[in-house]
């Protein structure tokens, strides 16, 4: 099995927030893998056990393929599929893209349905896919995913899916979509001072500033670190106004002020608008001695 980035198997303890179908890619090139794209839309962490992609037939609900046991951060995305190996040698994954391998069903070339289900069979998500959501000036469907645009839109509205940009590769599995239409700020919008921080007092990166400039001085955000089993450890910011530029420090503590573990940790930036679109930003820290 075969995971990126730090998201880990962790206990079945999460909250089940709201996961929906994100992205899939019915149509692989010849000997590659098909994927199914799962996002986490709410604001707890979603633990996948307990939720199956399920295969359907003449609009019957058949085999259940059960998800293995991972946490999923807010906002985050993972991408499933039989062969993560053949998946990340095909698409050129953005920093931070989860991938997990584990059964599904074959999804046809000339439509079907991607079925995201509880054990119990009730239907959290249903995607009823056609080649003619791909966008007409493709010659070759083949490789090309589609996703989704908008997690606030239903999931079967026409509109809402298009083919993967060209300059993503054709497809972003465990990343963000590239056609979606909730971007409100470049990923570069928000830099670190350095990718470590080392919260011992001697003097040396005991801080990681986080600064940022925004072309739009109307966005609020709330930034937070997560551990790597998906465990929230630290609240820096809660929907706090922004303006266009600035910065925050993180001394490389949890919530009760002590010093957190050696290890990899995420910084989960989610910006806001006045209209309620949301985007979010993650970036890597390691916390050393």
């Amino acid at each position: 099995m075969a995971i990126a980035l730090v998201w880990a198997f962790a206990p079945a303890h999460a909250q089940q927030g709201t996961l929906l179908l994100s992205e899939l890619l019915f149509q692989p090139r010849s000997g590659e893998a098909e994927y199914v794209e799962l996002y986490n839309a709410g604001n707890d962490t979603v633990q996948l056990a307990g939720f199956h992609i399920v295969r359907v037939l003449h609009d019957s609900l058949t085999t259940h393929y059960p998800l293995p046991s991972l946490l999923l951060a807010p906002h985050a995305y993972v991408a499933l599929s039989k062969d993560i190996g053949s998946v990340s040698a095909c698409y050129p994954l953005a920093p931070g893209a989860l991938l997990l391998e584990c059964q599904l069903p074959t999804y046809p070339n000339d439509g079907g349905s991607a079925v995201l289900a509880r054990a119990d069979s009730t239907v959290v998500d249903r995607f009823d896919y056609s080649p003619a959501l791909h966008s007409r000036l493709l010659r070759n469907k083949a490789g090309v995913s589609l996703e989704r645009r908008r997690f606030d839109r239903p999931t079967n509205e026409a509109s809402n899916w298009f083919s993967a940009s060209s300059t993503s590769g054709y497809g972003t599995p465990g990343a963000a979509n590239s056609q979606s239409t909730e971007w409100l700020a470049e990923e570069s919008a928000f830099e670190l001072s350095a990718s470590l921080v080392s919260p011992d007092g001697d003097g040396y990166q005991d801080e990681l500033e986080i600064g940022y400039r925004l072309d739009d001085g109307d966005l609020a955000a709330r930034i937070e670190v997560f551990d790597a089993h998906g465990q929230r450890v630290r609240r820096l910011l809660n929907n706090a106004l922004l303006g266009t530029h600035g910065s925050l420090v993180w001394d490389g503590r949890g919530e009760n002020g002590s010093r957190l573990p050696h290890g990899q940790y995420v910084l989960l930036i989610i910006l806001y608008d006045t209209s309620g679109t949301r985007q979010t930003i993650r970036r890597a820290v390691a916390v050393v001695g």
